[in-house]
Formats: C-alpha cells, structure tokens, sequence
C-alpha cells in the first residue's frame, strides 16, 4: 500500500469513528502520518476533555485504524 493509499484507508477509518465521537460533542483529525506506520490524531471538543479519552484513542481509534491499515504500528494523539 503506497502512501496516497495509506492515508485514504485511515481517512476512512476515522470517518467509521467520527459519528460516534459527534454524537459526544468531540471530533477527530488526522495530523500526519510517520514512516507509513505511526499515525498522529488530534481529538477535538468534548474529546479533549475527557476523562477516558487514552481509552478512546486505543480502543475505538487504534483498532479502527488497523483494521484499515494493519501496517500502522502506533496511534497518538496530539493536543
């Protein structure tokens, strides 16, 4: 999977994500992406707030994403 391939796969994964944090008044971006394997988000809103928002990134996002792109070795957020 080349680049433009990565990133429109994770693109799509966050889209999956997105409603569920909507719904919660957050929201999530993609910041960049690191030698194809590590990918930085910045949660956004009531995400930035919140007190199980590690246990978001990990269990929601991380997973999401690797379904999508199981080359990504890690998922970080960024405030």
């Amino acid at each position: 999977m080349n680049t433009e391939e990565l990133t429109q796969n994770i693109l799509k994964a966050l889209d999956e994500i997105r409603p569920f944090l909507n719904s919660d008044g957050g929201d999530i971006s993609l910041i960049k992406i690191e030698d194809d394997k590590h990918v930085v988000v910045r949660l956004e809103g009531a995400c930035t707030l919140c007190s199980v928002n590690q246990m978001t990134l990990k269990a929601g996002v991380e997973t999401t994403i690797k379904k999508y792109a199981p080359q990504i070795e890690t998922v970080v957020n960024i405030e």
